[in-house]
């Protein structure tokens, strides 16, 4: 992945940076890593009948059950949305809904058995992304990790 034209590394600091990068630069490359990532997730999730929304779902799904509510909000997505999809997952036997514990209004989703099977065969199809992350070492990798979850932590990860 490489920077468009227009934007050059530099020592030339406009933004305040250290020398060297732009944001601009950065912005380039992480643009072109996430269209380089959801290319290859919408093709692995293809390969087994998933939208790239419904392989987005499963794989927050990883994590544990989620109301249906806060799926919406992960996924940056209408609750209409959220429900086709989720309607989509459930009649093929991925993901089941139940009432919360604590109030029946809410429903959690959970993902079933074969949902997780899926998740790992989707995830294990993204070639492309394998063969990135595999070119790096495993000091890069660990840097990678660090600096990606300094930069798009969420609220909940800084409490």
């Amino acid at each position: 992945m490489s920077a468009s034209s227009g934007t050059s590394r530099s020592a030339d600091t406009p933004d305040g940076g250290h020398p060297g990068v732009s944001h601009a630069v950065l912005l380039d490359t992480l643009w072109a890593s996430m269209v380089s990532l959801y290319a290859d997730l919408t093709t692995a999730a293809a390969a087994h009948g998933l939208t790239y929304s419904q392989a987005k779902a499963l794989n927050v799904l990883r994590q544990g059950p989620a109301p249906m509510r806060s799926l919406a909000d992960t996924l940056r997505c209408d609750a209409s949305n959220i429900t086709g999809i989720i309607d989509r997952l459930e009649a093929r036997g991925l993901v089941h809904r139940e009432a919360s514990a604590t109030d029946r209004r809410v429903k959690n989703v959970n993902l079933s058995e074969e949902g997780a099977a899926v998740v790992v065969r989707v995830r294990d199809g993204m070639h492309a992304t394998h063969q990135a992350l595999g070119a790096l070492s495993e000091d890069e990798r660990a840097t990678l990790d660090s600096l990606l979850s300094r930069l798009f932590q969420t609220e909940a990860d800084q409490s």
